[in-house]
């Protein structure tokens, strides 16, 4: 879905603008970087800023409410007037569903590098940021994912950033705290064998072993699946004290409910993709007592987190989860446009790269040297009575 509508004057120029395109780029450089797709109405310039996301299907809400932060914060700075080197600009979001496949996912990057825009906030799910950082980092396109998967930002491209905090970082610290602060000795674990559920069970486990606890059974299912009775009934006679799920609600909302069918006890321990109001509706009552850590502070402790989400509440209604970080990183990439005075790739990239930023999700945003979050935090919750509260916020500034 695209928010901004032309006018046939503007499309008919946008048209001609792309029809136009230069030789490509040179690789990995980011020095021969193609100029973003601009248009002139008047004395202003469009700038457009590539997004991509899940849509539709099973994870449509997570990037719904990513591709909403993004457009609220191109809707804020435009409002500002801004001006690129003096001369007034308009940022306009061009959004293209990637479906939460890898191989659309490289289609879509394809897309944005041949329309040239000038920078890309996503993708949203590791597998799909990974394979679509190769093409923008030979494009010279830097790109902000929400992905957290340590792969993404360990392939050392210079064009690569990170909105979250990573899987390494958050699955070693949930797997400490599930045995040293929920004082679970034994952990059956599943994952759904994506990038980020695979990777933050990984993790998980690592850091659970090291604790002390015992991985009574690890098993694997699809991020497609919602029948679970056959691999809960494998668990059930290990008797965890938790069952540790990586992968997203669409998974573990059926899983709770099924555990609770099957007279399993133990809680469902999981990362940010189960910490939302979907697990909820779709576990219902058996949500209860499932633990959850997500990256960042809880919203109502975010520096900006309560104006923000009043803003955003009366445009678009509820807040998702993932939609403060996709406005921050929206911000963050106008931010370096501005003080670079272009949206040139290869100018801006050098800012982006050394920016501090003060956002809605943390006064003290900056990447380090490989494209991660500096001093992130993460919060650890718990269902109760229906609704998710804070345990304990760990780390970060």
């Amino acid at each position: 879905m695209q928010f901004v509508q032309k006018s046939a004057v503007l499309s008919a120029a946008l048209a001609l603008a792309l029809t136009a395109c230069g030789q490509k780029p040179e690789s990995n450089t980011g020095a021969s970087a193609p100029a973003p797709a601009a248009v002139s109405a008047g004395d202003l310039s469009v700038v457009q800023i590539g997004f991509a996301a899940p849509l539709t299907g099973p994870q449509a809400h997570y990037g719904k409410g990513y591709q909403n932060g993004v457009q609220l914060a191109i809707d804020d700075v435009n409002e500002t007037k801004p001006t690129l080197d003096g001369k007034p600009v308009k940022f306009e979001l061009v959004a293209e569903d990637d479906m939460a496949d890898p191989k659309t996912a490289t289609q879509v990057a394809e897309k944005f590098v041949d329309r040239k825009v000038a920078g890309i906030i996503g993708h949203f799910n590791s597998g799909c940021a990974i394979p679509a950082s190769k093409i923008y980092s030979d494009a010279g396109l830097p790109q902000i994912a929400m992905a957290t998967a340590p792969a993404y930002t360990a392939q050392g491209f210079k064009t690569a950033f990170r909105s979250l905090t990573s899987d390494s970082q958050l699955g070693s610290v949930i797997g400490k705290y599930t045995v040293e602060k929920l004082g679970a000795k034994k952990i059956a674990i599943i994952d759904d064998r994506s990038a980020y559920g695979q990777g933050l069970a990984d993790e998980f486990e690592k850091a659970a072993k090291a604790a002390g606890a015992e991985i009574v059974k690890r098993e694997f299912t699809s991020d497609k699946e919602t029948d679970f009775t056959s691999i809960l009934t494998s668990i059930k006679g290990t008797k965890p004290d938790v069952i540790f799920y990586g992968g997203s609600d669409a998974q573990s909302g059926p899983m709770a409910r099924q555990k609770k069918r099957l007279a399993i006890n133990a809680p469902i321990v999981s990362g940010e993709m189960t910490r939302s109001d979907t697990f909820l509706k779709l576990a219902g009552p058996d949500a209860e007592g499932t633990v959850a850590a997500l990256a960042g502070q809880p919203l109502d402790l975010m520096p900006g987190g309560k104006d923000f989400a009043a803003r955003y509440k009366a445009k678009y209604g509820e807040l998702e989860i993932y939609t403060p970080y996709g406005y921050d990183s929206t911000r963050l990439m106008l931010a370096a446009m501005q003080a670079a005075g272009s949206a040139s790739p290869a100018k801006y990239l050098p800012v982006l790269a050394k920016i501090k930023h003060s956002g809605v999700t943390s006064s003290n945003i900056s990447f380090d040297d490989k494209g991660d979050l500096q001093d992130g935090s993460l919060t650890v919750y718990k269902v109760k009575d229906g609704k998710w509260e804070v345990l304990e916020t760990l780390g970060g500034k």
